[in-house]
């Protein structure tokens, strides 16, 4: 959502810019900016890794399989994402043309040198380098890749996997011409967890589009103390964390609520069951709305909220949703780690707590309860992700890093997952 965003903000200053999904369609609440086409889909991807005599027959009998329709009703199933379950078919993947999945990786090659013939090409993360070793061959551009989160489905893997995956692609990251990471936090992390000199590294901050976001700082409606978490419904994420702290919250504001957005995937109900167990007496202060379809109904969940927490368990390098949240005026509660801390001091739109503990979440969400306290992060919040988070913001400096490598018109195309 975040990279059609990006895409979009450089359109509207003018910039040619090609959004290429890979494995799958991307899934949004905003104007698609992607083509129509698939690269990588994910079914072949499965069938090439699995199984030989797939990968040899002709093109033209696999195709229809990257369909993104079919894609779209494949992945209603129950399609593990997990990287538990994910080592070797992430392996076959990073090997690219000495792996199985060389021809995708080709007709990839030859759509960007052929058709687009863009300036420069940006990936989105470090799992589809073994895609840039035969594009280098062609293409004579500067390539970089988007470092945004890889770490987490990396330390996702077993440990038969996990660290072979991690010298491969620091291994063929060095093909890359360099890392655009969205906060000096992850840049000095991911530099270092994936042996890659930090040199080569920029930071683009966040941006959002502002368009819709017209929530303000000013009191709220509510008749009780609501308490949001947005973000997908996982245990990174930390809902468990906020249940948690929503429970020991309510011994001090008995009618507080908690309303809950958020995709919830088929493998991730096992861990929502459990964590709304946790609320135990509690659960009917409780309200799952799902995953809204629309940037209007999101902007309408975190408008009829007070304070929004997403207390995730690893080091956050994006959060979005804490820029969204202080762009209709509401404050948030965010654990004192990964790009938290960056982002709230620029903003000054909530506070940090320590990580990983729901009795100091509370804490905070507690402070927030008072009008006063809650306003008092609320207006500088809205001010200051209109001045330092803006999608114009964001595609000037996307500019402002490219240029340095070259002097022509800047076009991009970006493999999206």
């Amino acid at each position: 959502m975040h990279d059609n965003t990006w895409a979009h903000a450089l359109i509207q200053q003018g910039h040619e810019v090609s959004l290429i999904p890979t494995y799958t369609p991307l899934r949004l609440d905003e104007d698609n900016e992607s083509l129509g086409r698939v690269f990588f889909g994910g079914v072949n991807v499965y069938l090439n890794d699995k199984y030989s005599f797939w990968r040899k027959m002709p093109r033209f009998l696999t195709r229809w399989l990257d369909h993104p329709g079919l894609i779209r009703m494949a992945t209603k199933w129950s399609v593990s994402n997990q990287a538990s379950e994910l080592g070797e078919l992430t392996m076959s993947m990073l090997r690219g043309e000495e792996g199985p999945h060389r021809t995708a990786i080709e007709e990839l090659d030859n759509f960007i040198c052929d058709q687009l013939k863009p300036d420069v090409v940006i990936f989105s993360n470090a799992l589809l380098v073994g895609a840039v070793r035969v594009l280098e061959e062609r293409f004579n551009g500067p390539i970089f890749c988007v470092l945004q989160g890889d770490d987490v489905f990396l330390d996702g893997l077993t440990d038969d996997y996990r660290q072979p995956v991690i010298d491969l692609i620091s291994e063929r990251a060095k093909d890359f011409t360099g890392f655009l990471v969205h906060s000096e936090f992850y840049r000095d992390y991911i530099s270092k967890y994936l042996n890659l000199p930090p040199e080569k590294f920029s930071v683009l901050p966040l941006g959002i589009n502002l368009t819709g976001h017209d929530g303000r700082p000013e009191l709220r409606n509510n008749p009780r103390y609501t308490v949001g978490y947005f973000a997908r419904i996982c245990r990174e994420k930390g809902l468990h964390n906020v249940m948690s702290a929503f429970v020991e919250l309510r011994k001090h504001v008995p009618d507080a609520e908690l309303k809950i957005g958020g995709y919830l995937g088929p493998g991730e109900r096992a861990y929502f069951s459990e964590s709304m167990a946790l609320a135990n007496e509690h659960i009917n202060g409780i309200q799952y709305i799902g995953s809204p379809e629309t940037a209007a109904e999101k902007i309408a969940f975190l408008k009829s909220v007070d304070v929004l927490s997403v207390p995730t368990e690893f080091l956050e390098p994006k959060g979005l949703y804490v820029l969204e949240s202080l762009a209709n005026g509401t404050p948030v509660v965010q654990p004192e780690h990964g790009s938290f801390p960056e982002i709230l001091n620029r903003t000054q739109g909530g506070i940090l707590v320590a990580p990983r503990d729901p009795e100091a979440l509370a804490n905070g969400l507690l402070q927030l309860a008072d009008n006063d306290e809650r306003i008092k992060y609320a207006e500088p919040g809205w001010e200051n992700v209109r001045s330092y988070y803006s999608d114009s913001e964001m595609a000037e400096r996307t500019v402002e890093i490219l240029s340095s490598h070259f002097t022509e018109t800047i076009g991009i195309i970006r493999p999206f997952e």
